[in-house]
């Protein structure tokens, strides 16, 4: 199978709160990351998404690359893959996104 990544991808472990598109009813969910590029993202979450399915991200960055100070990745994207559990009860669904926009905020009300 041929990788078709064409971002470079950082190994970076941050916990994702993952919503729904705005209007929708369904609740947010959180997870982790496994990794990140500028064009996507890896993270691992306790529940099945639909490919294709719209989603927003919200991820903060560690301290120590931030100069303390507390800084988010706020995100829309596309599911682009879902690896499925492998018939264990807790283990976690892999989901792969691209990043249809996104930014880095400042502030936590800037992310709400």
């Amino acid at each position: 199978m041929k990788d078709r990544r064409t971002a470079r991808r950082y190994d970076l472990s941050l916990p994702v709160i993952v919503g729904p598109p705005a209007g929708s009813r369904t609740a947010s969910q959180t997870g982790k990351t496994r990794d990140i590029s500028a064009r996507g993202v890896y993270f691992t979450i306790n529940s099945d998404l639909d490919t294709n399915g719209i989603l927003n991200f919200k991820m903060p960055l560690p301290s120590e690359g931030t100069d303390g100070s507390e800084v988010f990745i706020k995100a829309t994207g596309r599911v682009i893959r879902v690896d499925k559990r492998s018939g264990i009860d807790n283990e976690k669904v892999g989901v792969a996104a691209v990043f249809e926009m996104h930014e880095i905020v400042r502030s936590k009300t800037d992310v709400a």
